[in-house]
């Protein structure tokens, strides 16, 4: 099962990091996969220390693909790290083992201590579109334009319908950045001669 979350780190020099991520839960193990490069395995690695946040707040993850990662931290409560401040709950794990690759490692770890914070109120389909077109948006420079757009407009479909007020706002941020990347690739495709629905290079991931 893949719980789609929100991994925060501490870097070597104590800098905190914040991250969204699709955590793989395989037996007792909790597995983080960040590509290289990224900030979050560099801190696994120099720190071995994560804490994996739940939340029902859909604009962490389009906040943290648009450049909006100044959320309020607290300190952890067992291990040296930092939680969100309004997590549903969190689970402060350890690196207990590393499957070496040279694209994406893949990093097993075990908790060592678990909150909860507040209840969960129930799902919401703008939410998870929400989080849906986030996941697209950390894959614009791979998708073809096609896909990108027809995703868009049929996630819009539920926002639209049942989104509350940080939904909508997460979704703004989320079509801004399309709209942008859309525009750097006509701008692209202009100088170049290439075609409009070509792919961006890769970039730092989280």
């Amino acid at each position: 099962m893949i719980l789609e979350t929100i991994v925060t780190t501490l870097g070597a020099d104590g800098t905190p990091h914040i991250a969204p991520f699709g955590v793989t839960r395989t037996g007792d193990d909790l597995v983080i996969a960040p590509f290289r490069p990224s900030v979050t395995l560099n801190a696994l690695e120099a720190t071995g220390r994560a804490v994996i946040n739940l939340t029902d707040d859909a604009r962490l993850f389009a906040g943290c693909l648009t450049g909006r990662r100044d959320w309020p931290l607290v300190p952890a409560t067992v291990i040296v790290g930092v939680r969100l401040a309004d997590s549903l709950a969190h689970w402060e794990v350890e690196v207990v083992r590393v499957e070496a690759d040279p694209v994406r490692p893949r990093f097993h770890c075990r908790s060592v201590h678990q909150e909860a914070h507040r209840p969960f109120a129930g799902h919401n389909r703008a939410a998870a579109a929400v989080i849906e077109a986030a996941i697209l948006c950390s894959r614009l420079h791979m998708l073809p334009w096609e896909k990108v757009e027809r995703e868009m407009a049929y996630l819009a479909i539920a926002v639209e319908k049942t989104a509350g007020e940080r939904e909508r706002e997460a979704w703004g941020w989320l079509s801004d950045r399309v709209a942008v990347f859309r525009a750097d690739m006509l701008s692209q495709a202009q100088s170049t001669g290439a075609d409009a629905g070509g792919k961006a290079k890769p970039q730092v991931r989280s």
